[in-house]
Parts: C-alpha cells; structure tokens; sequence
C-alpha cells in the first residue's frame, strides 16, 4: 500500500501578511473602559487600604490587651509574687515585669496585676512611668513586637519604625499611647508630624494600667 502527500507551496514571491490593526472606535472604547475601571477600582482601593490600617491598629489592640490579661492571670496563679523590695511581680515568657499595686484611695482607683514595665523603680504608685516603660510594656507582651519608637525624630530617621510610644498623665490617670506610623500626619517635606491631641490624630490604642483599660482611636481618613 502507497500512501500519496500532497504538498502545497507558494511562491516565493508571494507574501502572506495576517496582521490587523485597532480601528479609531476601537481604542476610544478601549480608552472609555479604562477609565471607568478608575473611576471606579482607585476609591475602593483607597478604601482597603484604610481599612487595613484600621484592623492593624485592632489586630494590635486586642493582641496588648489579651497579654495584659495574660501577665495578670499568671501573677495569680502563682500567689501574687512580689520581689524582694514588696513590688508585685511576675515571670512572664522570661522576662520580668512589674505589675500595679492596690490603691483604693485614688480616681479611679488602682487594680493591683497590671503591667508597667521591666523596671521596678516605675509605676503608677506614687511613681512616674516614662515612654521608655510603655515601650518595655510594648517589648514585654507582644510576640515579635513591631518595632516602637519614642519620638517622631527616631520614625523620621530610621523608616525601620512601625509605631510611635507616648505617655501622659500620672498616678492612676497614666495612660500608655501607641500610634500606627502609616496614619500620622506629614509636613512638606514629607516628615511625621507629632500627634496632638494624642486621641484625635491618626489611628491609635491607649492602655491605662490603672485598671488595664485598653481603647482605640480611629481617627485616619485617609
């Protein structure tokens, strides 16, 4: 049996071109689509991007107030340990941190169990907790904590930076201030600016050791 293969060929003179091109209507309609998809993708992205900042600064919220729960609960279970100086104190993940005393004379008065930090010579009795006793409260309780800052100065230097400390008030009106950096306001030149009034700029949490009090500011619009 023979099979039989026809092969066709052209002349070598003879070109075959397939190529088109877009006709005017045909880009203006292009053109048309693509703007609508702007105007219409751009607010909505805008508006996911405020709301990852706000479930940051949540997320966060929540993360802080679960180890302040943590810390305290852990103190209890242990008798509510003291160091040798008569400052309630707790091991907590291996770090040693020091916890509010009672005080029911003050307004509002002083739960004892709540973290004010790594350094025994600070507190809210009768003592004055610093930026850099939020940040170790901040360090001490979060897992692979985001980097804090203590000044706009350090955010503005080192773009390593995720959040900005603040402390205000003393005794048992001491609040800690945390400030997501995305949601701070600019200058000019591009700079952070210092958020005042603390609560009403950018997106942030405060945490009153008082009375473990943790609440969040949203305050970012952008």
């Amino acid at each position: 049996m023979s099979k039989s293969i026809s092969l066709s060929r052209t002349s070598p003179n003879t070109r075959v071109s397939n190529q088109t091109g877009f006709t005017l209507i045909e880009l203006v309609i292009v053109v048309v689509i693509l703007g609508f998809l702007a105007a219409t993708a751009i607010p909505k992205f805008v508006d996911l991007t405020e709301q990852a900042k706000q479930a940051n600064i949540e997320g966060m919220a929540g993360g802080f107030a679960t180890g302040v729960s943590l810390a305290r609960s852990q103190w209890e279970a242990e008798a509510r340990p003291k160091d040798t100086n008569g400052v309630n104190m707790v091991n907590y993940d291996g770090t040693i941190v020091y916890l509010t005393s009672e005080d029911r004379d003050t307004s509002p008065t002083i739960s004892p169990g709540y973290i004010v930090g790594t350094d025994s010579t600070a507190g809210i009795n009768s003592k004055t907790m610093a930026i850099a006793d939020c940040i170790s409260v901040w360090n001490s309780l979060l897992q692979q904590p985001p980097l804090i800052a203590s000044s706009v100065s350090e955010i503005n230097a080192d773009g390593s930076f995720r959040y900005l400390a603040n402390v205000t008030g003393s005794g048992a009106n001491t609040l800690c201030h945390y400030h997501l950096k995305e949601t701070l306001a600019r200058n000019s030149d591009g700079n952070y600016i210092a958020p005042s009034p603390l609560t009403e700029v950018g997106n942030s949490f405060s945490y009153q050791p008082a009375n473990s009090s943790v609440i969040i500011y949203i305050n970012d619009k952008s």
